[in-house]
């Protein structure tokens, strides 16, 4: 039975996570391949991050930061340990192959080809430790006529077909302002991985995860292609309409305030337009389907737009949850830090920051309810726990300072 937590309680559990003695190591930059490194160490996998002595992870330089601090870095980098080493050294490549040979995953997102050149390939990696899972992260694949160019999330959100149908049908296709298509990445690389592990449960041997983030969001993008495949069908912008059902806008309040509504099912949308004044709706023969709806979207968006133009938010939203229908209110993150559902699931956790104090972030993506996850700590500095883990390998004060001395840390 799934134990609820009090609502002021929300600290990390004092047990190991699911993932407790899986040790990761993340080669990766930016978002995509290190957020999947992330969600592993949610729940318990030792995160090694892996950094360039001089170039580090770009995201530590990225979005707003305070006393010089990245604050995106926080995030990404949480539940991780941090190492410098340049792996184009000879130095830099002994250490990670000593390091490849007790652990269970590699992330990365080099161009393809760039391990291979460093002689770090799958050939010698899988060498060291024929149980190694390496998941390889990268715009466009491993192979194919785009392999080789640069690929990042706004290029997967633009060819996967979500900016053609996101926006208003009469504006330009539209991007997401944050990265979508690198977090749907992350969340299908943590999959993969997972699953490539549970394969090695079975046969005892590691494989190659080859990611394309073109390919999460083509997923996410449900039949499209069945669609256009069956029918011939491409599908429009529509705005916050839906061609599938109808009431679903976002609608303003008498108070200023904005609430999205949604009439997926059938019994809902009878509900709504009940509650508006506008029950005739209901035995026209088109209200039957939400096919039919969304034909006749202007009319029903007249009646329910009218009636919540007329009542603030509050209201609106204490009548829809008596009447079961389905509303939510927009929500700016001022909004979700104060929510009372977000707070009572634990969705915003509080850690102490050896360089800003406490600090708030997203909680861990799910609750377990005998091995729950946690995050331990946020980013920590770059190469903070070099010497540790090279000490942790074997290495002696007098090799790791030679490292140093030829760059490869």
């Amino acid at each position: 039975m799934q134990q609820q937590p009090p609502d002021d309680d929300h600290s990390a559990p004092r047990h190991p996570g699911p993932l407790d003695g899986l040790r990761v190591l993340d080669m990766a930059t930016l978002f995509a391949g290190p957020l999947a490194a992330t969600m592993l160490g949610d729940f318990g996998a030792q995160v090694t991050k892996i950094e360039h002595p001089l170039k580090p992870d770009p995201s530590r330089g990225h979005g707003p930061s305070k006393d010089g601090v990245g604050l995106w870095w926080k995030h990404l980098g949480r539940n991780k340990r941090n190492l410098t080493l340049n792996l184009s050294t000879p130095g830099g490549r002994d250490v990670l192959l000593k390091l490849a040979a007790d652990a269970d995953v590699i992330i990365e997102n080099f161009r393809p080809g760039t391990l291979e050149k460093w002689g770090l390939g799958w050939e010698e990696l899988s060498a060291v430790n024929p149980r190694l899972v390496l998941a390889r992260v990268t715009g466009f694949g491993q192979f194919g006529p785009y392999s080789t160019r640069p690929g990042f999330g706004t290029l997967a959100e633009a060819m996967s077909g979500f900016a053609a149908v996101t926006g208003e049908p009469d504006g330009p296709p539209t991007l997401p302002p944050f990265g979508l298509a690198d977090s749907v990445a992350a969340l299908a690389t943590s999959y993969a991985v997972m699953t490539a592990l549970a394969g090695r449960d079975r046969t005892g041997e590691g494989q190659v995860v080859d990611m394309a983030i073109i390919e999460p969001m083509l997923a996410m993008l449900g039949p499209q292609i069945l669609w256009h495949d069956q029918l011939g069908y491409v599908q429009p912008r529509t705005g916050n309409r839906s061609a599938n059902n109808a009431p679903r806008n976002t609608y303003r309040t008498a108070d200023g305030k904005w609430l999205a509504v949604s009439t997926s099912a059938q019994s809902i949308a009878e509900r709504v337009v009940r509650l508006v004044g506008h029950p005739e709706f209901i035995d026209e023969p088109w209200f039957a389907t939400g096919a039919g709806r969304a034909q006749h979207a202007d009319a029903l968006d007249e009646a329910v737009g009218g009636w919540i133009a007329r009542h603030d938010a509050d209201e609106v939203v204490a009548v829809f949850e008596k009447a079961q229908a389905a509303v939510a209110p927009i929500y700016d993150v001022r909004d979700v830090m104060a929510d009372p559902q977000y707070r009572a699931l634990g969705s915003i956790v509080r850690v102490e920051d050896e360089e800003l104090g406490p600090v708030q972030m997203q909680n861990v993506l799910f609750r377990l309810s005998a091995t729950p996850g946690a995050v331990k700590w946020a980013g920590r500095p770059h190469g903070a726990d070099t010497a540790e883990i090279l000490a942790e390998l074997g290495l002696s004060d007098d090799e790791i300072a030679g490292l140093r001395e030829g760059g490869a840390l």
